[in-house]
């Protein structure tokens, strides 16, 4: 191993073992005698429980119990909470939706847990359930985000009526935007979907409890983001035990995307059933499960107003959003579609922008956080809305931004939606961008795509989004005298390359070699609170950890400088070592380390203002005419992070966000039928994933521009791609079709089908 320093290009040093099969995840711990938890679940969208006879079932072989509502009633369970409060417009609170972990009385979508079966065998589990009869009265039921809003659709909850749950106004005062839209030389009005995604990440989700008879504690080993926001609410909400009857272990995390934040119900149901029956007990989702059950993302309908004078100079932008909460209000989910509000400024000066957010319910599974969380689809919105109206103004689409870009003289900036931007070159981005693409040889490649019969079609985006928000993170840093350092963080790594770059950072601040550093998470017994998401691991994690550093190497003064008998103030630091300074006497950390029985250090980072990564995409594609197939050609990427702490990783990160968004903006899409609320695309079969020969090798660079927030400068990167590639792969496929078909605008996911059905009603 070796020394690594800020801004080196390290391979991550995590995935040796991963590769080689020895990370250890969830399903991977081996508990003594563990039984197996399968989920009954609905099959109906929404239903009254008329009754549940499970005596068959009690007698199947292998069967331990059989658990349903009646049971969670008797034993004082909880509800699984909504976390964030909303006042709506009129000043009333949001409507309430009661989750309990086994539905109570009613159903309100496929999926919904109506019985826990455990059993000694998972077959055993599964074969009993179907002896559990249960009899439902089928409801009507909504599932479409805009028809849940259509005066006589079904109700999701009888006491919220018309299915709206809470209707919010942010940024400024309608009647100022209003007016600035009246006066307006020109208004270009879009409609449009952000569709619904399904997270899909490779590891399953998970839950496997243990009990302990002698002190009556209970332990869960389950993948989270940060095994603390899961801790509290199984303890606490749910279960009622207390904290400290209660143990979250996250092993290895195999992707997330925001969905392993939230608490679903078989975590605190295995925990419970685990109590119950004084034994480890098991669940692991199969696939088509977590399609049905994973709390899903996005799913909104929007429509989007910019007003522009007669130079083209925006003026205001009013935007009425309906975002589809699905059944139940999961943890963070009236928060999600309020992040979007504060990016729909944009890279842009709009003097005026107000926005209308109403929440919907309806029979579908729970949305929340997915990858971006907000701000894809503020800044999906934008984009194409701006595009739209370079089209419409008969502008090229980089001049209309160009005019109006906000500049770097105008920083910091305020905009009208809150944020308030500290730093960055946007025209400097795009020109970069540009020149990657070779925007100028565009033509000559659409002539020469037209001559082999195919349309060939370009799209700018440019994005920004705010990260490194939310509560303190804290760490704890601890020298070991035999050699070594261990960072502990209540931050949890699911895919993002935490230990290598907490290594790097460490290595870098105390000089020591990558070897003698540990990076421990996901154990509440040991870390202390934190959560991942947000991009906000280095802006708040990492400052934490170098800040940590910084303390533990003051600690170690004094001492050092007795050991070298010299005063404080002529000590120094570095590689490893205090020295005198100016000469070569010398005494390492970890002797210094032994005279004091140990250094170590406690730090919070609390954010001082959030982030604002920023960054141009530019896709270029080819659109077959007679099957709509849609090949990318080229992608070029230029991205202002702020700071590259470690460029292979962030790069690694832009390729992931990336495939991503144009996974959304070419192939997924959670549909429901709109009167019956099953799930259409229900597995792999039928929800497409991006794969090998859909995406291309990306061109990427960076125009940082350091974040004037924190200490290192860094702005956040693990969400940009998602940020940036809808809008941009849109764009292009509009641009392809247009000259043909005159279409101005086409909802996501531009799959095959729909391409070939515009270009046959043209």
């Amino acid at each position: 191993m070796s020394k690594f320093a800020l801004g080196q290009s390290i391979t991550r040093i995590e995935d040796a073992a991963l590769v080689q099969g020895a990370g250890r995840y969830t399903d991977d711990f081996e508990l003594a005698g563990a039984a197996h938890a399968y989920v009954l679940r609905s099959p109906h969208a929404q239903a009254n429980i008329l009754s549940i006879d499970a005596a068959a079932a009690r007698e199947a072989p292998g069967v331990l119990a059989i658990l349903t509502a009646e049971d969670a009633a008797a034993d004082g369970l909880g509800d699984i909470p909504c976390l964030v409060p909303v006042t709506n417009i009129d000043g009333t609170p949001r409507a309430d939706t009661p989750r309990p972990v086994l539905a109570m009385k009613r159903v309100r979508h496929v999926g919904d847990p109506v019985a826990l079966v455990v059993a000694e065998t998972l077959a055993q589990a599964r074969d009993a359930s179907e002896l559990i009869a249960i009899e439902y009265d089928p409801l009507p039921a909504v599932a479409d985000t805009r028809g849940a809003l259509r005066p006589g659709a079904p109700r999701a909850w009888d006491h919220i009526a018309g299915n709206l749950c809470f209707d919010i106004g942010a940024g400024t005062d309608k009647t100022v935007v209003d007016a600035a839209i009246a006066r307006a030389a020109h208004v270009t009005r879009l409609e449009l979907i952000n569709n619904r995604i399904i997270a899909n990440p490779i590891e399953p989700r998970a839950a496997l409890a243990d009990f302990d008879p002698a002190s009556g504690r209970s332990t869960l080993y389950t993948p989270s983001q940060g095994p603390h926001v899961i801790h509290g609410q199984v303890a606490e909400a749910v279960l009622k035990i207390g904290k400290e009857q209660l143990r979250v272990i996250s092993g290895k995390v195999g992707g997330a995307f925001g969905m392993k934040i939230f608490l679903h119900p078989e975590q605190p149901l295995v925990v419970w059933a685990s109590r119950r029956l004084k034994r480890a007990v098991r669940w692991t989702a199969d696939r088509s499960e977590g399609f049905v059950s994973d709390v899903q993302g996005r799913d909104n309908y929007s429509i989007a107003e910019l007003a522009l004078d007669a130079d083209a100079r925006f003026l205001a932008l009013r935007v009425t959003t309906c975002a589809n909460m699905g059944a139940y209000l999961s943890n963070y989910a009236p928060y999600i579609p309020q992040l979007a509000v504060p990016m729909l400024s944009g890279v842009y000066r709009i003097p005026a922008i107000y926005a209308n957010i109403r929440g919907v319910v309806t029979n579908t599974v729970p949305v929340d956080a997915y990858r971006g969380a907000g701000r894809p689809e503020a800044i999906y919105l934008v984009e194409r809305v701006v595009d739209l109206a370079a089209r419409e103004l008969g502008l090229a689409p980089d001049e209309l931004r160009r005019r109006n870009f906000i500049k770097p003289a105008d920083m910091p900036y305020q905009t009208p939606v809150e944020s308030r931007y500290d730093s960055g070159d946007f025209a400097a981005v795009m020109a970069r961008a540009m020149e990657k693409a070779d925007w100028a040889g565009f033509a000559a490649r659409r002539d020469e795509a037209r001559r082999r019969g195919k349309l060939r079609g370009i799209g700018l985006a440019m994005y920004i989004e705010r990260c490194g928000g939310g509560t303190g993170d804290t760490v704890i840093l601890k020298v070991d005298p035999a050699g070594s350092v261990t960072l502990i963080s209540g931050m949890q790594d699911n895919g993002q390359g935490h230990i290598t770059t907490f290594v790097q950072l460490l290595s870098d601040k105390l000089g020591l070699d990558s070897s003698q550093i540990r990076v421990v998470q996901g154990d509440t017994d040991v870390v202390p609170s934190g959560l991942t998401g947000g991009s906000r691991f280095l802006a708040i994690g990492g400052i934490a950890a170098i800040s940590a550093a910084d303390e533990v190497i003051a600690q170690g003064r004094d001492a050092a400088a007795g050991l070298l008998e010299a005063a404080p103030a002529d000590i120094e630091y570095g590689d490893g070592e205090y020295r005198i300074a100016g000469t070569d006497r010398a005494v390492s950390l970890f002797e210094v380390a032994k005279v004091t029985k140990g250094l170590e250090a406690e730090h919070t980072r609390t954010p001082e203002a959030f982030t604002y990564p920023n960054g141009c995409h530019i896709c270029e594609l080819e659109v077959d005419a007679d099957t709509g197939e849609v090949h990318i050609e080229r992608y070029s990427i230029v991205d202002d992070f702020g700071r590259a702490i470690n460029p292979l990783l962030l790069e690694g990160q832009v390729h992931g966000g990336t495939v991503q968004g144009i996974g959304q903006a070419l192939l997924e899409l959670g549909l429901y039928d709109a009167e019956s609320g099953q799930l259409l695309t229900g597995s792999f079969m039928d929800y497409a994933l991006p794969r090998a020969d859909d995406v291309p090798s990306f061109d990427c660079g960076f125009h940082h521009v350091p974040c004037a927030s924190n200490p290192l400068g860094v702005k956040g990167a693990g969400e940009a791609g998602a940020v940036g590639a809808p809008p941009a792969v849109i764009n292009a496929v509009v641009d392809a079709l247009h000259a043909l078909t005159g279409t101005k605008h086409i909802d996501m996911p531009a799959t095959r089908e729909k391409l070939w059905r515009a270009l046959r009603a043209s």
